[in-house]
């Protein structure tokens, strides 16, 4: 079939992205560990290179990977979990789908490959087992409760202490004991439920969860003098936060990332708000000046 230049164009296009997943996929499979997970890595890989075998017998030529983008996507697989970045990796591929839909008026197997892309390899990336999301539980009640918390009381502090040492101080001596409170409470909460969890590695990762969201939202305090600064900078750490996580948990659980930044951020900073206020109050009724 002889093809026009834009549309041998966009097949060049979709092979590349092929051939490209195809090799993420193999590097993944070879780097796990967990057996259940490599066989499911290696059956898209071998998806991925049949789709690319397909568009080669159009074009009739070989098309050179997106070298850059194998190293991003398996950097941040095993950074961030293999579910994590090859979700991110194949929802940046819905914005092909036009493609496939311009190629398959001239192609009809492109409608093919586009639903097998969409629908059979979603099934198999939901079977992967990963403990970072099987705990992703566990993180979300260590951070949430942190941010909430401690945005609220630093908040309270910084008018209430008037001192940027004393009020990190305070925060940490808070942080630190509050996290192995909700580490301890998440452990038994855990063993009680029978859950399948480890009741041990819930705790751990609720608690680090929480001790790093304090580390991160007191450390303006540690690094500058004036007040209103460092309460901003605390707040801009918390919206930060939320950002991160809530991109996270929207990729790698399929979520809406609008609707939970939203909720935990005015959460968090409603709480801060009023704690301010809640600070100023009790500092004019005591006669407190430090």
């Amino acid at each position: 079939m002889m093809l026009d230049s834009a549309t041998r164009k966009m097949i060049r296009t979709a092979q590349r992205n092929e051939i490209t997943e195809h090799l993420v996929y193999e590097r993944l499979a070879q780097s796990v560990k967990d057996p259940h997970n490599a066989e499911i890595l290696r059956r898209i890989s071998r998806d991925e290179l049949r789709h690319y075998g397909i568009w080669k017998e159009h074009t009739g030529e070989d098309v050179k990977p997106n070298t850059l983008k194998i190293w991003v996507y398996y950097l941040m697989s095993k950074v961030f979990g293999v579910t994590f970045g090859i979700k991110l990796m194949e929802r940046g591929e819905e914005l092909a789908q036009e493609t496939y839909e311009e190629i398959s008026k001239v192609i009809p197997e492109a409608a093919a490959i586009a639903s097998e892309e969409d629908e059979h390899e979603k099934e198999l990336i939901s079977l992967i087992d990963e403990e970072l999301l099987r705990y992703v539980g566990s993180m979300v009640l260590g951070l949430s409760d942190a941010l909430v918390e401690l945005t609220g009381a630093l908040a309270g502090l910084t008018l209430a202490l008037q001192n940027t040492r004393l009020i990190a101080m305070t925060g940490l001596i808070t942080g630190i004991a509050a996290s192995l409170s909700m580490a301890a409470s998440e452990y038994l909460s855990t063993k009680s439920e029978e859950s399948g969890q480890d009741p041990l590695k819930a705790a751990l990762y609720t608690g680090s969860a929480y001790v790093f969201t304090v580390m991160f939202l007191i450390f303006p305090y540690l690094t500058f003098a004036n007040l209103y600064v460092c309460l901003g900078l605390t707040l801009l750490n918390a919206v930060i936060v939320i950002l991160a996580f809530t991109f996270y948990i929207s990729v790698a659980k399929d979520l809406s990332f609008r609707e939970r930044f939203s909720e935990m951020a005015l959460l968090s900073l409603g709480v801060a708000a009023f704690s301010f206020g809640i600070g100023y109050l009790i500092r004019l009724f005591l006669g407190v000046d430090i």
